[in-house]
């Protein structure tokens, strides 16, 4: 066990795991950009980035498969720094977006947006924040009762996300007439995606990325517990508060962009533990890059494993997040 410990917290190693999962980043987004109803080999692609002919697989891919790919990333670093965030915030393992309550959250807003003032669809990322943080808030005061509980946290979230999804289905009964725009919405798809989301969830990305990396020696601090924290000069109740507001706007910009889309918080930084250990340091690049390669991975497994018909991509997130649940539960 020490010796797992010794070679996790060498630089080296550490530096060598990021350079794999970028690695992995750029096979992963290549792959999308080469398979497809349309196969268009590897070289090929590699000229179209580059160089505009007007043809039929440049306007594949500039059109369809570029803009999909990048914002498959995009989302999947929002969602993996939102559920690193709160695990750290939380002090709790299974703490997740989706799990705990706060991307339903962001759905019910979202969704009473796109169904019930449709005209109003440029306020999406506005209100899914302001759910993500009302349902943060909530969970947050439920769970407190001289100090924060995993175990309290998780039934708080567990009430917060029925409630939440009690709401979604409500004003979806209210107007079923236009159910069908928020199907997939809430299975989050990728479908029909292109450039104006990436625009739109792009400034949440940069802004989380610099955040957590100038704010994760205070992550590391809080991490050590609340007393101790204190005696290191943290102001604890302010850090924790302006983590979990920088989770929910990760989350709900996620959630605008491609709906309800979970595990993906869960997954990525209890794999980036396993491989890098607890250091928020490395913890939080670790979990954007592995976050964006999963997301794009498992896009391009959706909309390629029954071709021509595409399945969204929530739906093999599901299928590989719920066994890793249940496996975290079990421990």
């Amino acid at each position: 066990m020490e010796n797992n410990r010794s070679i996790r917290d060498c630089t080296t190693y550490r530096l060598g795991v990021l350079l794999v999962l970028l690695a992995g980043c750029v096979f992963a987004f290549l792959l999308g950009n080469v398979v497809g109803t349309l196969q268009i080999p590897f070289r090929r692609v590699l000229e179209l980035l580059f160089h505009a002919d007007g043809s039929p697989e440049w306007k594949a891919i500039w059109n369809i498969r570029l803009p999909r790919m990048i914002l498959a990333g995009l989302v999947g670093i929002n969602l993996a720094l939102s559920g690193s965030i709160l695990q750290g915030v939380m002090s709790n393992p299974l703490a997740d977006p989706s799990i705990i309550g706060i991307s339903s959250g962001a759905g019910l807003f979202g969704i009473f947006i796109l169904v019930v003032l449709p005209q109003y669809q440029t306020l999406v990322p506005f209100f899914a924040f302001l759910g993500a943080m009302l349902a943060a808030i909530i969970i947050y005061s439920l769970a407190w009762k001289g100090g924060i509980h995993p175990t309290r946290i998780i039934l708080a979230g567990v009430a917060v996300s029925a409630l939440f999804n009690a709401g979604i289905s409500g004003t979806l009964v209210f107007f079923s007439d236009r159910v069908h725009g928020a199907l997939t919405f809430m299975n989050g798809s990728l479908s029909a995606r292109s450039w104006g989301e990436v625009e739109m969830i792009l400034p949440y990305t940069v802004v989380g990325l610099v955040l957590t990396m100038l704010f994760s020696r205070q992550m590391n601090i809080l991490i050590l517990g609340d007393d101790v924290a204190r005696g290191l000069g943290l102001n604890v109740e302010l850090t924790r508060m302006g983590f979990t507001a920088l989770a929910a706007l990760l989350a709900a910009s996620a959630v605008s962009a491609v709906g309800l889309l979970g595990f993906v918080g869960l997954i990525v930084p209890h794999s980036i533990r396993l491989l890098m250990g607890n250091d928020y340091k490395v913890l939080f690049p670790g979990s954007a890059l592995l976050g964006a390669a999963l997301v794009m991975l498992s896009d391009t497994f959706a909309r390629t494993i029954f071709s021509p018909v595409e399945i969204p991509v929530g739906i093999v997130m599901a299928v590989l997040g719920v066994p890793f649940f249940l496996y975290l539960l079990r421990r």
